[in-house]
């Protein structure tokens, strides 16, 4: 039994996710988590919200609420939403919590005994009529590359130009929108990460089986232009982890708290911490986790993200370990995904285009979407999320492949044989080619489940399905049933513990329909078919069974065409 440490990006806690946020980390984690739970695994599943920088402060003024109030109801919203789509986390914390404040401050302790902080005076823009200075989103202007007049103090959301609040063309606060600014000098702190540059660098060519988008994102951060810079990871904001190190004052940063950047991925360590206090454990049950001298050396740990957060995990976070000189766990696989589009353009938080995820399950149980999703993953390129390929998908894969094979074997087996798994006949040829298959698909299905090849896995998945279809119209129990019963019997036990089988391998994909299935089977057999021979006689003569009710029911042209109106234009 191996022990496997997730983490998905964690999300920001300003609203509710669409399903682009969805597939490039947190669905594909679950996956993964999911499956190795069923090859009998020790898992730790860890996620949290971020709820520190400028969009928590102000998505909470938007609401006009406290921050800590607002993020306190949207980790509950989050949550509630994770666990519809069966996202099977073992903790969802919060990067607010005490125990990342106490460990945010110990590592920046750490990192300023090993000289790895200096203290930078620079320039930022402060707002007179808001009395503070206005980091990154705090400001909005106008673009000076494109001309766009809507830009934040950190991109351009029309041309996606990195920018300081200083580029900014006639600026002003977000907050109140006033114009009485002026750019004052303040002091921040700086992780000195150039000078772990060959640390890193050495580190990251030694994963020699991460994806090509993982690392060629690292190097070009490492290696273009000037290198690999200092960055601070500091800010005048009030909401935050306060600046100190460890339980000590930091002199000349009072009232400064910890950038989001620095914070956000301690999370995950602190998440595990947060579990072990919610469920009455030790620290050294979750330090077994993260620690390599408290047990953590046999730990494979894998993280999933969006190519976005790439830097900060390969970098920012892997130098902030490093840089402690403590015997922390770092990350040994790092998966990371392009981006899902929407209807030939983008999924826009801001702007309400596309599905989030409220509103798809609203519209539908969370398997559909899971389905399409994970069998869509954006692995090697972006992709595109349409209505008519997701109906196209849902229809084919779900509903005439799986959905019908269930409903055909299972309720051609009540009408001839009653609701109970036949016991007459023997297996032959067919049965033993088909066993062939599966074999050789199924052992294909977990080398792509254990190499987290999204796509590959949900191709093979289809396959297994395709073949149990392929064996009811080659072999005909129906017809065979009217001159040799005891011969369909033994097709039809065969088809019935097909389907309790394609129950387990389809778990990790869609829970809730597997778990129906199991119950409709009436089995809590859900051990993982190592022998496939030996699954597939799992279910007895004599077993009882009940018809399950429709598994999927199909996408009409008249919903399809509802939904692309509905979700083409601004949410409110």
């Amino acid at each position: 039994m191996a022990r496997i440490l997730i983490t998905s990006a964690i999300p920001y806690i300003n609203g509710i996710k669409h399903l682009g946020n969805l597939i490039g980390s947190q669905l594909p984690a679950d996956l993964y988590a999911r499956y190795m739970r069923c090859r009998g695994n020790e898992v730790m599943f860890l996620c949290a919200t971020d709820e520190h920088g400028t969009p928590a402060e102000l998505a909470a003024a938007k609401a006009g609420i406290p921050v800590a109030e607002y993020c306190a109801e949207m980790h509950g919203v989050q949550s509630g939403i994770a666990a519809s789509f069966g996202l099977s986390f073992d903790h969802f914390g919060r990067s607010s919590s005490p125990q990342n404040h106490g460990l945010t401050q110990h590592f920046a302790g750490k990192l300023a005994e090993n000289g790895l902080i200096r203290e930078v005076s620079e320039k930022q823009v402060y707002s007179n009529a808001d009395g503070r200075f206005l980091p990154d989103r705090y400001i909005e202007g106008t673009c000076p590359n494109c001309g766009y007049d809507k830009a934040r103090g950190d991109q351009c959301e029309n041309c996606t130009k990195q920018l300081d609040p200083t580029d900014l063309i006639d600026p002003r606060s977000a907050v109140s929108g006033s114009t009485d600014l002026e750019v004052r000098e303040t002091k921040h702190l700086y992780l000195c990460q150039s000078a772990l540059k060959d640390d890193l660098d050495k580190w990251i060519d030694s994963k020699t089986d991460w994806p090509i988008l993982t690392t060629s994102i690292a190097k070009k951060w490492l290696h273009d232009g000037d290198g690999l810079k200092d960055r601070g990871i500091t800010r005048d904001l009030d909401w935050g982890i306060p600046v100190k190190k460890g339980d000590a004052d930091w002199p000349g940063m009072e009232g400064k708290v910890f950038y989001v950047w620095f914070d956000a991925p301690i999370e995950y360590i602190a998440c595990a911490a947060e579990w072990a206090e919610a469920n009455g454990k030790s620290d050294a049950d979750w330090e077994r986790w993260w620690r390599t001298d408290k047990g953590a050396d046999d730990v494979r740990y894998v993280q999933f993200m969006g190519k976005d957060n790439v830097p900060f995990h390969t970098l920012g976070f892997p130098a902030t370990i490093l840089g402690s000189g403590e015997p922390w766990k770092m990350v040994d696989h790092l998966k990371s995904f392009n981006y899902l589009n929407y209807e030939g353009g983008q999924f826009s938080t801001s702007q309400g285009r596309g599905v989030f995820m409220d509103q798809a399950l609203e519209l539908l149980p969370a398997d559909y979407w899971r389905w399409w999703l994970l069998s869509h993953a954006p692995e090697s390129s972006d992709s595109e999320f349409s209505w008519e390929n997701f109906q196209q998908s849902v229809n084919k894969d779900l509903a005439d492949v799986l959905g019908n094979f269930v409903s055909r074997i299972t309720k051609f087996c009540r009408g001839k044989f009653g609701e109970a798994v036949p016991e007459a006949g023997s297996y032959g040829p067919d049965e033993d080619a088909l066993i062939a298959e599966l074999t050789t698909r199924v052992r294909a299905y977990e080398g792509h489940m254990e190499a987290m090849e999204v796509r590959k896995s949900a191709q093979e998945l289809r396959a297994i399905w395709v073949a149990g279809n392929e064996y009811l119209q080659n072999t005909a129990p129906w017809t065979v049933f009217k001159t040799d019963p005891d011969r369909a019997a033994a097709e039809v036990r065969l088809g019935l513990n097909l389907v309790r089988l394609y129950a387990v391998l389809s778990a990790p994909f869609i829970p809730d329909t597997s778990a129906r299935i199991l119950a409709a089977m009436q089995t809590e057999d859900d051990s993982w078919p190592d022998d496939i021979p030996a699954a597939l006689s799992a279910l007895r003569g004599n077993h009882a069974f009940t018809v399950p009710e429709v598994l999927f029911a199909k996408i009409t042209d008249e919903q399809r065409e509802e939904w692309e109106v509905r979700f083409s234009g601004v949410r409110d």
